[in-house]
């Protein structure tokens, strides 16, 4: 989605013998000759999928850049150049060419006369309804700039429902834009970069796609703050020679002691994301000598008793530091991500970082969701129920009607980590990380959140402040009067947008009901002291005729006005 294009300027079509689509396409004579950017796409793909349809993806080229034949970016490119670049990305990702074609065609029906239904007839089904789900509201008018960001992201999730793939074109979107994001003013470079971080670097977080989400926060990073993206890179460079020696070392190192233990083996060093030592140095206080991941090696298996061996053979090298290891594989991340990572003194007396892992694991950990399309042409419906937070998004997604809610809620959902909770009855729930009972009561349902009154965590009576952890067993303690509800102080403790919702929605019904009531108690009020009579001027069709009138909706809105003073009783 460019943003800064210039009008296409129409050109008369002549007959074209294909008609429908192709008839209304721009057309001039002497068609440009397909530049080298689309014979680069084409070899990519066939690289990893020799049975790909390349003349359809040479047809979508076709159909784009006639459809944007005239825009220009406000680099002065073509247009046509963006689509290809954004497929270029996903090629890169191994992504299938119904995805290819659809990061082709992604822009047309935004910018240009093509409709969905022309692109359902010529590609089909699956790239239409992709298409449609990247297509931005920009046609609708929005009360705010706020609102209209909320509601792109809002449909973005909803398709992405029906099939992820559209995210993940939408992730190469923004990183292919972030990389030519100099053309544009200070301020768009700052919003455009603020809204990465925020909104699109988690995502592709979510999706374990980390190779996109290092580079957008890198760019997003540079844009920001490019002092200290220049300090923090000058700082990470001159320790390079030194680094690369002492790498050297390590890797010789481990790579015998696999050796004796005839495990095949690959390692490699990890690569240096700056955005990543920015957090640490600045977010959570730390000294450039104590970022441990600066050096870091990744060993590359073929099976998982080979990790646990290669773990083994390491620590009897070099002593593991306390506290610092995870075992990502018997209990993989929410996004799919496998892995070993053990920190060690190393040579020297100096902490090194060390990933273990499979070669398949290392496909998931680079590409995420992404890498069920590599290999194979389409993913199974099983990979989208993967992503259960999805689920999550949209249940919640439907009931926070404040923009602010709903973006704050969302940054929340993205960026925190996940616990695992289980039911008494053995069910799992997965809440963000910190969660609490009261979080735990909501997910299981909204009337249970509302009458809890307590929780039992592996048997024993905790407060309701309580922060869950990985593995607790919860049991949520209700109360049956009437009037039990939530209090404001859980406004402070809860930390899934869902409970945060429903507590703000029972507050809201609630100041609705005493309003009401008070509305209803001031019209009488007033009707006793001019000596009307109450009873005749009182019934539901009366009233409900005068409040159509006055212009409220109904009779409960005539009467919650009064009540807030909003209308004279």
């Amino acid at each position: 989605m460019e943003q800064g294009s210039v009008p296409r300027i129409a050109e008369a079509a002549p007959p074209d013998r294909r008609g429908g689509l192709w008839a209304r396409l721009p057309f001039r004579s002497g068609s440009p000759k397909p530049p080298a950017q689309l014979e680069a796409l084409l070899r990519t793909v066939r690289t990893y999928n020799a049975k790909a349809e390349l003349p359809v993806i040479r047809k979508a080229y076709d159909v784009a850049e006639r459809s944007h034949r005239g825009q220009v970016r406000k680099s002065g490119d073509a247009f046509i150049t963006h689509p290809l670049g954004v497929a270029q990305i996903l090629a890169d990702l191994g992504m299938d060419a119904t995805t290819v074609i659809a990061a082709l065609l992604h822009d047309v029906v935004e910018d240009t006369a093509v409709t969905v239904e022309d692109i359902r007839e010529e590609f089909g089904d699956q790239v239409a309804l992709i298409v449609d789900g990247l297509t931005k509201l920009d046609r609708i008018e929005f009360r705010t700039k706020e609102h209209q960001q909320v509601e792109n992201v809002r449909k973005m999730i909803i398709a992405m429902a029906r099939d992820i793939r559209v995210l993940i074109i939408k992730l190469a979107d923004r990183l292919h834009n972030m990389r030519t994001l100099g053309a544009l003013s200070r301020e768009k470079q700052t919003e455009k970069a603020t809204e990465t971080l925020e909104i699109y670097a988690p995502l592709a977080h979510r999706l374990g796609i980390f190779q996109i989400k290092w580079e957008l926060e890198d760019l997003a990073f540079a844009t920001l703050h490019p002092r200290r993206f220049t300090e923090i890179s000058n700082l990470v460079g001159k320790a390079e020679d030194e680094r690369e020696a002492y790498l050297r070392e390590v890797v010789e190192t481990v790579g015998e002691t696999l050796k004796k233990l005839k495990v095949k083996h690959e390692i490699e060093g990890r690569p240096k994301h700056l955005y990543s030592v920015y957090e640490k140095m600045v977010l959570r206080g730390k000294e450039f000598a104590e970022i441990y991941d600066l050096v870091g090696i990744r060993v590359l298996v073929d099976e998982v008793r080979d990790c646990y061996a290669a773990l083994g053979a390491i620590h009897s090298v070099w002593k593991p530091v306390p506290g610092r290891f995870k075992d990502y594989i018997a209990m993989p991340k929410f996004n799919m991500y496998q892995s070993l990572h053990t920190t060690v003194i190393g040579p020297e007396g100096r902490p090194l970082e060390v990933q273990i892992r499979t070669w398949d694991m290392h496909r998931t950990a680079e590409y995420g969701i992404a890498a069920h399309w590599r290999y194979k042409e389409g993913a199974k419906k099983k990979d989208e129920a993967e992503m259960a937070w999805l689920a999550q998004m949209l249940d919640w997604q439907k009931e926070a009607t404040d923009p602010r809610d709903f973006m704050e809620g969302l940054k929340i959902d993205l960026y925190a980590d996940q616990v695992f909770v289980f039911t008494p009855k053995g069910d799992v729930m997965n809440l963000p990380a910190g969660a609490t009972p009261i979080d735990f009561a909501y997910a299981i349902h909204t009337e249970v959140g509302h009458r809890c009154i307590g929780a039992k965590v592996n048997g024993r009576l905790v407060p309701l402040d309580y922060e869950l952890q990985t593995g607790d067993t919860a049991e949520v303690i209700t109360s049956k009067a009437q009037e039990a509800g939530p209090t404001r102080d859980w406004l402070s403790i809860v930390k899934s947008p869902r409970a945060r919702t429903k507590i703000r929605q029972w507050f809201s019904r609630e100041r609705r009901e005493d309003a009401m009531d008070a509305g209803r108690e001031l019209l009488q009020r007033e009707l006793r002291r001019q000596g009307l009579p109450l009873k005749r001027l009182t019934t539901e069709e009366l009233l409900a005729r005068v409040a159509v009138e006055l212009n409220f909706s109904g009779l409960d809105s005539m009467l919650v006005g009064i009540g807030e003073g909003h209308v004279s009783p």
